[in-house]
C-alpha cells in the first residue's frame, strides 16, 4: 500500500465534545470570519463574512445591495431566519471546534446602534458597507474535536 504524503496521518481517535451554549459563543468571539447562510430565490445562500459578539448577539457589515440586506429589510419582527457558522480546525491534525448559531437576522436601523456596530466590525473587503445586521441567536451549538481520551468523559 503506497502512503500519500499530501493527506495527514492522525494518530490516534478523535473526540468530540458538546459545548454548551456560553462557551460556544466564547469560541465564535474569538474569531472574526464565519459563513452566515439565509435563503435566496428559496435555496441556501452562504456568504464568508467577518463578525463581531456583542452582548450575545452575532453583528456582521453588509451593503445596501446586498441579497441578506434585502431579504433582511423585507422581514418583519423578529426578523429572517439565519444560520451562522465558524470555526477553528487545525488542517494537519482536524483538531479544534465548530460553532452554529441559528436565530433571526435584523437589519440595524436605530442610528445609533449602527454607528456602534460600525465601530465593532470593520469590513475586510474593499467596498462600502453602510449597513449592519444583528442575528439573535435561538439555538446556539457547538462541538469541539479533541484527542485527549479524558475529556470525552466529561
Amino acid at each position: 500500500m503506497v502512503h500519500d504524503d499530501s493527506r495527514p496521518v492522525l494518530p490516534g481517535p478523535r473526540h468530540r465534545i458538546e459545548l454548551d451554549s456560553a462557551e460556544a459563543l466564547r469560541l465564535l468571539a474569538s474569531v472574526s470570519l464565519g459563513r452566515i447562510v439565509f435563503t435566496r430565490h428559496a435555496l441556501p445562500t452562504v456568504r464568508p463574512v467577518n463578525h463581531a459578539v456583542d452582548g450575545g448577539e452575532i453583528v456582521i457589515r453588509t451593503h445596501e445591495g446586498a441579497a441578506l440586506t434585502s431579504h433582511a429589510q423585507r422581514a418583519d419582527i423578529p426578523g429572517v431566519v439565519v444560520a451562522y457558522e465558524a470555526d477553528a480546525i487545525d488542517p494537519q491534525t482536524h483538531l479544534g471546534w465548530s460553532v452554529v448559531v441559528t436565530g433571526y437576522a435584523r437589519l440595524v436601523t436605530d442610528p445609533e446602534d449602527l454607528a456602534r456596530c460600525q465601530t465593532l466590525v470593520r469590513p475586510w473587503v474593499d467596498q462600502t458597507m453602510d449597513q449592519a445586521v444583528r442575528i439573535r441567536p435561538d439555538l446556539v451549538t457547538g462541538i469541539l474535536l479533541t484527542a485527549d481520551a479524558l475529556a470525552s468523559e466529561a
